[in-house]
């Protein structure tokens, strides 16, 4: 694992975290994730929560019937949702929305966050099932949250959008080194805390966590899945940045070597998934 000596102090974490006030697992969050812990759960039961709430159906909706799961047929309720693409990937789509609109963060900057973590989800969920590395499910939840640190750290700190572009910019230095060196913390821990409270996998908050300390990747120690998630974050990134027109991938020349090797890719096969997500994202709008 990292050297820990590289990252702040518990304490200090822990000060800063809770001077930014991590919101509370939602309601309804928490009454879609009880019907799911069952052995057996009920799709009635887990429609009619997401069914009260019109714009978490209207998404769940739009998303499914969307060109990223090319269905046959088109979804026209939440329960033929659900039954399309499985309860655990739906419950997945509505945990970004529950985020988007309990963290009731608006702006351009923010609202490219959100665009940005969408298609992330999306492109991980397609790419983790073409390349069997990660469950769908546990991909798309990942790349709705990896980066949900962000819009927390915008709220907390007025400089926090120099840090980002600053962050970006870096090539010789650790993303989250940035910002722990102007704000005693980051992202990444940010969002697995909130991941945590909001009681989303043990797995999936630990790869938030490290979501940018490549070197995980290439590890004995890190788990498979971890490595996985951390390495299809990084490829979709890149491949979200080429759909956007931005020509600087700083930190896909940190990474971008270890992630390919991990999901057994060459340069061709990139450039195939590239154009495939490309035109998904066309397709979607």
């Amino acid at each position: 694992m990292p050297d820990s000596a590289s990252r702040p102090n518990e304490l200090a974490i822990d000060d800063v975290a809770k001077s930014i006030q991590i919101p509370a697992c939602p309601v309804l969050l928490a009454n879609l994730q009880q019907e799911l812990m069952h052995e057996d759960p009920d799709p009635r039961k887990v429609a009619s929560i997401i069914s009260r709430d019109v714009a978490m159906s209207a998404t769940l909706l739009r998303t499914a019937n969307s060109a990223f799961y090319g269905l046959k047929r088109k979804a026209e309720t939440v329960e033929q949702a659900i039954a399309f693409i499985g309860m655990t990937q739906c419950a997945s789509i509505m945990m970004g929305l529950i985020a988007r609109k309990t963290l009731n963060t608006t702006g351009p900057v923010l609202t490219r966050f959100w665009d940005v973590s969408d298609k992330r989800a999306m492109a991980m969920s397609l790419l983790a099932r073409k390349l069997r590395v990660a469950t769908p499910d546990i991909a798309h939840t990942f790349g709705l949250f990896c980066d949900i640190g962000i819009p927390l750290l915008l709220n907390r700190f007025p400089d926090y959008t120099e840090t980002l572009k600053l962050a970006n910019d870096a090539i010789d230095e650790r993303f989250t080194t940035v910002e722990d060196r102007r704000h005693r913390t980051c992202h990444a821990t940010i969002g697995a805390l909130l991941a945590k409270n909001w009681g989303l996998s043990a797995d999936v908050a630990m790869a938030i966590r490290l979501h940018h300390e490549y070197e995980v990747i290439t590890d004995n120690i890190t788990p498979d899945l971890i490595k996985s998630l951390v390495a299809l974050s990084l490829v979709v990134e890149k491949i979200i940045q080429d759909y956007q027109h931005q020509n600087r991938h700083a930190e896909w020349e940190k990474g971008g070597a270890f992630a390919m090797d991990a999901l057994g890719i060459n340069v061709d096969e990139l450039e195939d998934l590239t154009e495939e997500l490309h035109r998904r994202f066309d397709e979607a709008g």
